[in-house]
């Protein structure tokens, strides 16, 4: 038998309990407000608080996906169309940074390294997978674009403020504990790879 699949429904703006109790392996699913971010719209949030300015939205508590979505006007508004997540290993440079902001969460597709995992394990962060390929999927769970800044650099470039209502299936692969998933399992094949390269000889 295998092991129970913990899954935890969090409300944002995460707090410190919300993310400690998390561990790799959780699926979580998550509803209130998320930012959308890529390489450009990162850049620019970090170039912000350099210049001492003030950003349009409040990084404490919040969940960054890396996502860059396809939305077209609706009257005075947005409808997001589709929403699926972008390769997240780009942002690598730009995570650990966001993280000691107060970002709470990372959601994406993909790897991310040794600078994530760390400033997840000190400051008490996650990184989460979405399903590669559910664009339209991720697009029902989102009720509402509360705003956008930023739309000088593109729309998937934009800093997208979305209201989402249990954006999920999302699956925890860095903890705060210093869990990496990935990591792990290269360790895992390393040492398979290795057992059997002996059995052979």
């Amino acid at each position: 038998m295998g092991e129970t699949v913990r899954k935890y429904f969090l409300q944002t703006p995460l707090k410190d309990s919300d993310v400690r109790k998390l561990v790799v392996g959780d699926v979580v699913y998550v509803s209130g407000i998320i930012y959308t971010l890529r390489d450009r719209g990162a850049s620019k949030v970090l170039e912000t608080i350099k210049k001492g300015e003030i950003l349009p939205v409040d990084l404490e508590g919040s969940v960054i996906y890396h996502a860059g979505p396809l939305v077209r006007r609706c009257g005075v508004g947005w409808e997001v169309i589709s929403a699926g997540p972008t390769t997240s290993t780009r942002m690598e440079s730009y995570d650990p940074e966001l993280i000691a902001l107060g970002v709470r969460a990372i959601v994406g597709k993909g790897r991310l390294l040794e600078g994530t995992r760390e400033a997840c394990r000190k400051y008490g962060a996650v990184y989460m997978l979405y399903p590669g390929g559910c664009g339209a999927l991720a697009a029902k769970s989102i009720k509402k674009v509360l705003a956008v800044y930023w739309l000088e650099l593109g729309m998937p470039e934009a800093l997208w403020v979305l209201e989402v209502e249990d954006f999920g299936p999302l699956y925890v692969v860095m903890d705060s504990r210093g869990r990496d998933f990935f990591k792990d399992r290269c360790v895992f094949v390393r040492k398979a790879h290795n057992s059997l390269m002996k059995e052979l000889k």
